[in-house]
């Protein structure tokens, strides 16, 4: 089965939120193939390489049909802001694929690109920027719809008019639906903890975090990062 680019968008930082940190999350679209390397689409940049971009998230996929439900959720609040395809600053965009039914580890061939499912993405406080509503990126991460990384395992062109295609499903099981279960509602259950912590495909920054709350018995404060700057 194919899942057709709705859009392809890559972008560089620019200042951004109250104290002009660089951001690259306003992406525009590409008319024309770009090549998609290891660490990313040769056009897009990154404005904080420390938690955004790099080899394990190359690739940040948002699901098209999540848009339209934002726009039901948030439509009595004043002032909000693109809430449209490229919002959340993804560099692809489908329907049909969400939380629900891909899996970490999932495979897809993207033009001569192959790319891998790394983790679900973690909400920031950019997010309440971007959206100009303030608790914009706990709702992301209360709603199970932040979209996801890939990593690039085989670099190749893409272009606009490209189409996924799945082709290797190796923990099905592992939706990212569940994923975000674990990491934010059933925080503390040990066996599904320890699996996930082992998953093969997920990201090692991840597999730290679950292994930390496993021998620390607690979990993590997500204060700074869903709250930040705003």
């Amino acid at each position: 089965m194919e899942w057709a680019l709705l859009s392809l968008r890559t972008g560089s930082p620019r200042p951004f939120g109250p104290r002009g940190q660089p951001s690259a999350i306003h992406k525009l679209p590409v008319s024309e193939a770009v090549y998609l390397d290891r660490t990313g689409f040769a056009s897009d940049q990154q404005g904080d390489p420390r938690h955004h971009g790099g080899p394990e998230k190359a690739v940040h996929h948002y699901p098209a049909e999540h848009y339209a439900v934002w726009q039901h959720d948030l439509a009595g609040l004043r002032r909000v802001r693109n809430l449209r395809i490229g919002g959340f600053g993804e560099n692809i965009s489908t329907l049909g694929l969400t939380e629900a039914n891909v899996s970490i580890g999932d495979v897809f061939r993207l033009g001569e690109a192959l790319i891998q499912v790394s983790q679900p993405r973690q909400p920031c406080w950019k997010l309440n920027v971007r959206f100009n509503v303030k608790d914009m990126a706990l709702r992301v991460q209360n709603s199970g719809r932040p979209g996801w990384y890939c990593r690039v395992l085989e670099p190749g062109l893409v272009s606009p008019a490209e189409a996924l295609r799945r082709i290797e499903r190796p923990s099905p099981q592992w939706t990212l639906r569940r994923v975000l279960s674990v990491l934010y509602r059933d925080c503390l259950n040990r066996d599904e903890l320890a699996e996930l912590a082992a998953l093969p495909g997920l990201t090692m920054k991840m597999r730290d975090l679950l292994s930390r709350r496993l021998s620390q018995w607690s979990v993590e404060d997500w204060s700074a990062r869903l709250d930040g700057d705003m």
